[in-house]
């Protein structure tokens, strides 16, 4: 399923490590943002984390959807995610697997989606929840508060699914 028509493409390139990780110099053996992209569309439980006000971390694993490049997730302005992020909007998004790594990082904010727009495109994509008795409708985010809606729109990617060699960093 194509579901990012319209999400510009990032560029690829490889990730500097300190020597000795066995990093490749050339593009060969790179990953492509094709081979990525899938598993954040497919995925249904990922970590968030975000920086509290003291500046200590939290992690949070989070349901949410990767749609037209970006994560669009919800919840209640008064989790502590929520409150970090409103502070220092910067976040990191990762999948669960140790292995077959994706590392999205970006910032978070606060959005609404109207019923008939976006909300329709969010609502089929959060069906992949139904199994679990979450299944939002069209208009859970077209209120003044967006229904708790937030959205990360990435700046870097890191993946690889074979370390290290087809470790690869894009930029959007």
């Amino acid at each position: 399923m194509d579901t990012t028509p319209n999400a510009p493409q990032p560029t690829a390139d490889r990730p500097v490590f300190p020597d000795g990780y066995g990093i490749p110099t050339t593009s060969e053996g790179q990953l492509t943002w094709a081979d990525v992209e899938p598993r954040l569309v497919e995925s249904k439980h990922y970590w968030i984390s975000s920086v509290r006000p003291d500046g200590t971390p939290h992690s949070v694993p989070r349901w949410g959807v990767w749609l037209d490049g970006k994560f669009w997730y919800d919840g209640a302005p008064t989790t502590r995610h929520t409150r970090n992020v409103e502070k220092n909007p910067a976040v990191t998004l990762t999948l669960e697997s140790g292995t077959e790594v994706v590392i999205i990082e970006g910032e978070s904010e606060a959005t609404r989606a109207d019923a008939d727009g976006l909300g329709v495109r969010l609502s089929e994509a959060f069906r992949k929840y139904a199994d679990s008795d979450y299944s939002p409708g069209p208009d859970s985010w077209s209120g003044e508060d967006g229904g708790g809606l937030r959205v990360i729109t990435p700046r870097r990617a890191m993946a690889w699914f074979a370390f290290p060699k087809d470790c690869t960093r894009f930029t959007f």
